[in-house]
């Protein structure tokens, strides 16, 4: 099993993963055309035909970026697959010239083993704040903000 990018055949095999998660709370549910519009964004990684872990690279500046709807089917956690996917996230920020990227999560300490540290929310422009519009969460979010500098992996 190898990370590579998402095509549109895989679109409703996403949804689904991510919408699992989306249903327990941790993720922001995606629709069909969300996923459709944002295809380029994502990698993901397949176990035969089947999509097993998806998460997306989505630009919001010209040196800030977001991972975003990073889902590992229960089956398959705990074998590196999330590494794999926010690593091909890094390494694709890295060739676009991102220097920043950003995460909202509810597992702060998964993403601090990848070198994410916590930030105040007023660190992160208000534009990343559009989404949260659209959350059931909305005003009261639960998600940590993190931020890691890339040139820090270095």
């Amino acid at each position: 099993m190898k990370v590579e990018k998402a095509t549109l055949k895989e679109v409703p095999q996403i949804q689904r993963l991510v919408n699992r998660y989306a249903q327990k709370g941790f993720l922001l549910p995606r629709s069909l055309l969300d996923i459709y519009e944002s295809i380029r964004d994502f990698f993901m990684v397949k176990d035969g035909n089947e999509v097993v872990a998806a998460g997306a690279l989505k630009i919001f500046w010209e040196d800030l970026a977001e991972i975003r709807s990073l889902a590992i089917d229960e089956r398959y956690r705990g074998q590196g697959l999330g590494k794999e996917l926010v690593d091909a996230c890094f390494k694709e920020a890295k060739e676009l010239g991102i220097k920043k990227i950003f995460v909202l999560t509810n597992n702060p300490g998964y993403f601090s083993h990848l070198g994410f540290r916590s930030v105040d929310r007023k660190e992160l422009p208000h534009k990343v704040w559009s989404d949260c519009l659209k959350c059931p969460k909305f005003p009261d979010c639960d998600e940590v903000p993190m931020t890691i500098d890339l040139d820090s992996l270095d």
